[in-house]
Parts: C-alpha cells; sequence; structure tokens
C-alpha cells in the first residue's frame, strides 16, 4: 500500500530526500508518491514536519 501526502504538505521536500527509492516528487501545489515506486516503507511519513503522509 503505498503513502500519500494530503493537502497539508508544505512543498519542504524533506520526505523527498529521505525515500530510499525516489518515489517522491513535487507536483503543482505539493509533492506527490508515485504508487507503482512506492515501496511503502515509512521513511517519508517520519520525516514530514506536518503530518501531511499517512498510508492509503
Amino acid at each position: 500500500m503505498a503513502r500519500v501526502i494530503s493537502d497539508e504538505c508544505i512543498s519542504c521536500g524533506a520526505c523527498a530526500a529521505e525515500c530510499p527509492v525516489e518515489a517522491i516528487s513535487e507536483g503543482d501545489d505539493k509533492f506527490v508518491v508515485d504508487a507503482d515506486t512506492c515501496v511503502d516503507c515509512g521513511a517519508c511519513e517520519d520525516v514530514c514536519p506536518t503530518g501531511a503522509i499517512a498510508a492509503e
């Protein structure tokens, strides 16, 4: 199950820097997770300062 990023995202980039499989990229108004690449490790969720990332 991939992680998803909610509208609480402030586009700080901490999650993308932490992702071991580079499944997170900057979208138009927030960062987004590529569900096909995400391995559901939770590393991004642990570093998100706003709690915007959760399991889908």
